[in-house]
């Protein structure tokens, strides 16, 4: 693992690694998850699924259910008040299946009942007649246009292209490549929760609820309800991780339909299994790419089709998709392109949001062909990417000027010059060894690789989408009290926007409000982009105070307030000797401003791809070394080296944790992590057969952090928490190919990709 150095500092100012204020309970287990939630009277509420991919409805019989003691309640699609579809991008999802189930799990009916297993026994003892019908689960064939339409709407959910410069010029050297990236689970540790209160006389509903965006929730909740946004409140409960899959409704309609139904409280919390089918995962994907390029290793034009499969309904697809395509060269300078992308659905599993947001998929193709260009060029995976590195200035293939700061060459020089670790030594401990402590790898099979990956990840919501944060900041009696809709789901910013404050307003003392729907939206926690949108807004919020501050201040004394800043934890007269704390100066007074931060306007592709599509980038360079058991394909990631563009570092401890956590899950994707599908069924919904890396199997990162300001952000940091999980799973596949000489074109890599 890293380390980070501790600062001396006493105050947590921005630049110190001030700690967690909810790190303690979450150690002590006192902390309150959405789960851990109860009421006086409450209700439990549950799901029916559909054992099905696809099928037929012929009817749902609850009669039997409703008879049980204990049972309130069993709702269905005809007891839905309002819209009986929702969505983020397109409301194609049904709140409960009536016609036709479309995936396996899809939620039929729910219950409420006095205890959970009244509610197991409920679920059980309603009928649903189906006419199973054979699934659509190869987007390829979802695709042609003698197939089936699985949903109203058809089966193509997007398709775009990209074409940029010449799309016949060819070059010296071409290299192409067919690659095949997994369903990846978020695997959040924190369950899928929620307790509905209903407003006396049905008229409205509280909703406490785990999720990564209260206001869009809301919306979705409200319409489906058909109740006036305002009558429909949302308050965070304790977020045990996100990742992605909790921007999406779960069981949020479920809860508020039974607790109005019911006019009691009504908790609901999934199961592990449950949560397998409760949430979007990550898009598997099929890209072919191909790569001409100079005798010297120049790229000339990138070509590519990308085909994702977005499973049964929309959700975020079209601009995971959007992401894919828009991100095929990678880092590198490249002036002409032809891309093909589409988004399809299938009766697999929805997929949607999830950390790296379609960048993931699209950087194992390109850096696998960087690694196939580089063998071809005669030139190292490093020379290769130093050729073609993008710089600020640079075009990109949608036609859109780098902005940014983008520091690649920097990323992969500095990643170059860690240092190696050491080799495995020949009477090396066998725990050192790939498979650890099953003592099953013999020191002779253990060949060990060297591999390399980089990327670039755009940064916020892209294609015209309104983004905003808004954040209040009330300063009284030296006391700063910071309100904001932001969902805090482990990233860290109830850490960050105390900083800020302290930073601004020279105060120490800073009081975190309830996060609920009782201010503007602060946009989701996702796309790296809360530090940049909810940080700017909580920044502009104080710093609106501040002028008051200073404002007071100077009538009072009869100083210019134009003259007056804040020094520690005063305000000092920056040509004179006055000097006041800034608890005095607050004494007896209230200031408080709200502040809403946009940022920089984006459009729409055009037909074909060009377009001022994304906001900004951020950029990180990884070389992994691992061991594998060439005999029975195991493998041990040694250690991955790394350095990222963070434009600025507000908090060097909660960096390293973002760079090591998606390192992580990176890693997960190389060599373990995937939804086993078999003709639309899930095989493996636990934790016992889906496998996570645990903290034996992850490596000892090293990270440099460049520290170039970002001049668009308003604190002049880039969003951390992607870019660390994209090009890492790349450089570990790249390893293993150099280890075994295999050409692994998939992820992640099993065992059997080693050895057999």
């Amino acid at each position: 693992m890293s380390t980070v150095k501790q600062d001396t500092r006493t105050r947590d100012i921005l630049g110190t690694s001030a700690l967690r204020p909810d790190g303690v309970a979450k150690v002590m287990g006192s902390f309150s998850f959405s789960s851990d939630m109860w009421a006086e009277n409450m209700l439990w509420g549950a799901t029916l699924r559909s054992p099905h991919p696809y099928a037929r409805i012929i009817s749902i019989d609850t009669t039997a259910a409703l008879l049980i003691s204990g049972v309130s309640a069993v709702i269905t699609a005809q007891d839905v008040p309002g819209k009986a579809t929702y969505g983020l991008i397109s409301a194609d999802q049904p709140v409960f299946a009536s016609e036709f189930v479309r995936y396996m799990g899809e939620p039929v009916a729910a219950v409420a009942a006095d205890h959970p297993e009244t509610c197991r026994r409920a679920l059980a003892a309603i009928i649903v007649n189906y006419e199973v019908l054979t699934p659509i689960v190869d987007p390829e064939l979802a695709m042609l246009v003698t197939t089936e339409q699985i949903h109203p709407d058809g089966n193509l959910i997007r398709h775009q292209k990209i074409i940029c410069g010449d799309p016949h010029i060819s070059g010296d050297i071409t290299v192409e490549g067919h690659y095949t990236i997994g369903m990846q689970d978020q695997a959040f540790l924190g369950l899928e929760a929620a307790m509905a209160f209903p407003d006396s006389g049905g008229n409205g509903v509280e909703l406490h609820i785990a999720t990564q965006w209260l206001h869009e929730d809301r919306g979705q909740i409200a319409a489906c309800l058909k109740l006036p946004e305002d009558n429909v409140r949302l308050v965070l409960g304790g977020v045990g991780g996100a990742f992605g899959a909790r921007e999406d409704i779960s069981l949020q309609v479920h809860c508020c339909l039974l607790a109005l139904r019911t006019g009691r409280p009504i908790k609901m919390q999934y199961s592990r299994e449950e949560s397998f089918f409760g949430h979007v995962h990550r898009h598997p994907a099929q890209i072919w790419m191909k790569h001409h390029a100079t005798q010297e290793g120049k790229i000339v034009k990138v070509e590519s089709r990308m085909v994702f499969d977005g499973g049964a309904y929309t959700s975020t697809s079209p601009a995971v998709l959007i992401n894919g395509i828009t991100h095929t060269q990678g880092p590198y300078q490249c002036d002409n392109a032809v891309v093909d992308g589409y988004a399809v659905r299938t009766n697999n599993p929805p997929c949607g949001a999830m950390r790296g947001f379609g960048v993931v998929q699209a950087c194992f193709a390109h850096e696998s062909q960087m690694d196939k260009l580089a063998q071809a060029c005669g030139l190292s995976p490093v020379e290769v990417r130093l050729i073609n590195a993008m710089h600020t200035g640079d075009k990109l293939i949608t036609g859109q000027v780098m902005e940014s700061v983008a520091p690649v060459e920097r990323c992969i020089r500095e990643t170059d010059a860690i240092p190696m670790p050491e080799p495995l030594a020949a009477n090396a401990n066998v725990l050192e060894f790939p498979g650890g402590s099953g003592r099953t790898a013999d020191r002779q099979n253990i060949v060990r690789g060297i591999g390399w990956g980089v990327s670039m990840k755009n940064l916020m919501y892209s294609e015209g989408f309104d983004d905003y944060a808004t954040a209040r900041c009330t300063l009284s009696n030296g006391i700063a009290s910071l309100k904001f809709a932001t969902a805090e789901v482990g990233q860290g910013f109830v850490t960050l926007a105390p900083q800020i404050a302290r930073s601004v307003l020279g105060v120490d003392d800073v009081v975190l409000e309830t996060s609920d729907t009782q201010i503007g939206s602060a946009g989701s926690t996702s796309a790296s982009r809360q530090t940049w949108m909810s940080g700017g807004a909580v920044d502009g919020a104080c710093r609106l105070v501040r002028e008051r501050l200073f404002e007071h201040v100077g009538k009072l004394h009869n100083i210019d307030p134009i003259r007056l800043m804040i020094e520690h934890t005063d305000v000092i007269d920056t040509i004179g000797t006055f000097r006041i704390s800034v608890t005095e100066a607050t004494q007896g007074i209230t200031l408080s401003e709200t502040f809403e931060h946009h940022h920089r306007k984006t459009e729409d592709l055009d037909a074909n791809g060009q377009g001022n599509c994304h906001v900004a980038f951020a950029f990180v360079a990884h070389r992994a070394v691992v061991d594998v058991d060439i005999e029975l394909g195991l493998v041990k990631v040694v250690q991955i080296a790394t350095a990222q563009d963070v434009g600025r570092v507000l908090n060097p401890l909660s960096a390293i944790g973002q760079i090591e956590g998606g390192i992580a899950q990176g890693l997960g994707l190389a060599v373990m992590e995937e939804i086993i599908m078999d003709n639309g069924r899930v095989k493996n919904p636990s934790f016992t057969d889906y496998l996570l890396p645990t903290a034996l199997d992850a490596p000892r990162v090293v990270a440099v952090m460049i520290e170039e300001p970002e001049p668009q952000a308003p604190l002049g940091a880039k969003g951390i928490g992607e870019p660390p999980c994209i090009s890492v799973t790349p450089a570990i596949v790249a390893a293993i190919r150099a280890a075994t000489g295999k050409a692994l074109s998939r992820v992640p890599v099993r065992p059997q990709d080693i050895c057999l």
